[in-house]
């Protein structure tokens, strides 16, 4: 489970919820996916960026697929 509210670009994606309640792993990753366009890159921080690359590994075969 993963608390948006720890990760400022997943906080961001999930406007419309409580940030601070806890989703699943892989709809964190659905989330970045679906939504990749409006992440700041920027403003990633290197723990949402392994976090992010960790959710990949896991759900994504390695790969997020983002246009």
């Amino acid at each position: 489970m993963i608390v948006p509210n720890d990760f400022p670009e997943l906080k961001s994606l999930v406007w419309n919820r409580d940030p601070v309640r806890a989703i699943p792993a892989s709809e964190a990753f659905a989330l970045y996916e679906r939504n990749w366009r409006f992440v700041d890159t920027g403003r990633l921080t290197e723990r949402e960026m392994r976090l992010i690359r960790d959710l990949a590994a896991a759900y994504g075969n390695g790969i997020l697929l983002v246009s």
